[in-house]
């Protein structure tokens, strides 16, 4: 069966028909064209299909998009500002290495990010709780973890990430 659902994308607000088996991850990349946000596993262990949703970091793969109503939906493309510059989780993945091969990217940094809307100044034990249902096979997560650290709000520079676009979700 298919319905009408309502939501914010990305920051905007959006009207859509979903069917009722179609996972968020589906809906995602087939019917809005976005391929940021990966299929790993199919089964929510691996952390590749990760998104934002009302600021909790989901699996979309076993998400249903029919839940997605009235709700609000970030993917990795909605991170950037319009202008295309990087959001400073993004700017520090690729500064500090954090991305190798890219795949596990998109689902890693909007982890980081739930965690650090929640919690800015989040230590290095909240990082790896926040990132465990994450999987990269490159990294080995010394560089990804030193990424998400540097933008924390007890980095030696102090915090980079605060309420960076949040206003406009």
């Amino acid at each position: 069966m298919a319905r009408d659902i309502s939501f914010v994308f990305n920051g905007n607000n959006m009207t859509a028909r979903v069917e009722d088996h179609w996972t968020l991850l589906y809906f995602i990349r087939e019917e809005l064209g976005y391929t940021g946000t990966k299929e790993g596993c199919g089964s929510g262990e691996c952390g590749a299909c990760t998104v934002i949703v009302d600021g909790a970091a989901v699996n979309s793969c076993i998400y249903l998009a029919a839940e997605l109503d009235g709700r609000s939906l970030l993917t990795i493309e909605g991170l950037a500002a319009a202008d295309g510059s990087l959001h400073p989780l993004q700017k520090a993945f690729v500064e500090r290495g954090g991305i190798q091969c890219g795949f596990c990217s998109p689902g890693m940094i909007l982890s980081a990010k739930a965690l650090l809307d929640e919690n800015p100044a989040a230590s290095e034990e909240d990082i790896r709780a926040a990132i465990a249902g994450n999987l990269c096979r490159c990294t080995g997560y010394i560089q990804i973890i030193d990424s998400i650290k540097s933008v924390c709000g007890d980095a030696p520079e102090g915090p980079r990430v605060v309420a960076w676009r949040d206003e406009e979700s």
